[in-house]
């Protein structure tokens, strides 16, 4: 700890509203600006950082000592690469010390330009946070030597933030293509694959979401998010599943919900999650709004309304649905319990579902791995 803790700050995270916490710099050096939040997962740093739902963020990681696995090939979550802005850390980066280690971290994040920062009282930023709600923040590596410079706040106050902004288009393929790879784990043995075509429209997916639907499905279409229905319909699906995603759910709404209204005039089984869940949210005639300090980690207990039983879950996002502005026609399936937010609906009369929270356990619990499952037999049925 004395090695370092007593050297002149190489970085720093400066927020909109003036605070400064000073560190040391990792990473890709120079600067970046994004929305600040905090994750309370204890494993899985990698698939977090390559989740594209984090575009445009700088994570703080509450759990201190991220870079003992390293990183490896498998658990990166988007083949396009990470498109977060910066990462935060209490403590230095671990060394590797794990069979499946390609590269360490403090590699990998200079590899892919992430700048990070080490040695600041993450407890501190996330508490701010809490109580303050999101803000916007930039982060500086800067090895000569940090200095408090009013250059540095004027590149922040100009980033226009994340409301508002489309960022799917960003993290989406630009084009069609096919997905067959499975998931492996010790659940496997127990999925049988059914012989269905599931389309899915990408506003940012992650790799084992597509594993889990490959381990149900004998074909899955992967379309960019602003897909037309007509070239959706064209594809012939027995199911369409809308993905997860970054950005303001109203400013990819623009294109997607129109989209999205369309497919729901046919007798076509829908599931989403994330910012999918939104997207039909909208596309249903509901609301979405920004949360306070949103939701992010691997420990998140959800309700389900159904069976009245608690899943404890993976979450990543920052808008959810307001599910009061929904007509009577749409059920509430799962709620959060961490602030009673909406985390599922279904529609009453078609095979239409979605929820907030990640299935796909990555990182995080198998709880909800069964929403796959009613998926899948949703398809079975058509």
């Amino acid at each position: 700890m004395s090695d370092w803790s007593s050297k002149k700050p190489t970085g720093a995270l400066i927020l909109d509203d003036g605070n400064i916490f000073k560190g040391y710099g990792c990473g890709y050096e120079g600067s970046a600006i994004g929305e600040v939040c905090f994750n309370t997962a204890m494993t899985g740093y990698q698939e977090i950082m390559t989740d594209p739902s984090y575009a445009s963020q700088i994570i703080t990681f509450t759990f201190p000592h991220i870079g003992n696995v390293g990183t490896n090939l498998e658990d990166i979550e988007n083949e396009n690469g990470p498109k977060i802005k910066g990462a935060i850390f209490n403590s230095p980066i671990s060394s590797p010390s794990n069979w499946r280690s390609k590269k360490s971290l403090h590699q990998w994040l200079i590899d892919n330009k992430i700048t990070a920062l080490y040695g600041v009282d993450t407890r501190s930023i996330t508490t701010h946070i809490r109580e303050k709600g999101f803000m916007n923040g930039i982060i500086i590596n800067d090895q000569n030597g940090f200095n408090d410079n009013d250059c540095y706040k004027d590149e922040l106050n100009k980033w226009k933030g994340i409301v508002g902004q489309d960022l799917a288009k960003i993290v989406s393929t630009k084009k069609i293509y096919n997905w067959s790879e499975k998931e492996i784990d010790f659940l496997s043995n127990q999925i049988e694959t059914i012989n269905k075509h599931i389309v899915i429209i990408d506003y940012g997916v992650k790799n084992n979401i597509l594993r889990c639907l490959a381990s149900r499905f004998n074909q899955l279409t992967i379309v960019p998010c602003d897909t037309s229905s007509e070239k959706i319909l064209s594809l012939n699906p027995d199911g369409i599943f809308l993905s997860n995603g970054p950005g303001d759910p109203y400013a990819t709404g623009k294109y997607s919900v129109p989209i999205i209204k369309e497919l729901l005039n046919k007798n076509i089984p829908i599931f989403g999650i994330c910012l999918g869940h939104q997207i039909l949210a909208l596309a249903l005639g509901g609301e979405t709004f920004k949360m306070h300090q949103g939701h992010h980690g691997a420990n998140h207990p959800v309700k389900n309304l159904d069976n009245k039983k608690v899943e404890i879950t993976s979450m990543n996002h920052g808008f959810a649905v307001k599910f009061d502005s929904l007509n009577k026609n749409i059920d509430e399936t799962h709620i959060s319990l961490f602030d009673g937010s909406n985390s599922g609906l279904s529609i009453k009369d078609k095979p239409i579902f979605s929820v907030q929270h990640h299935p796909e356990a990555s990182p995080g619990p198998y709880d909800s791995f069964y929403l796959f499952n009613k998926f899948q037999n949703l398809v079975g049925k058509i």
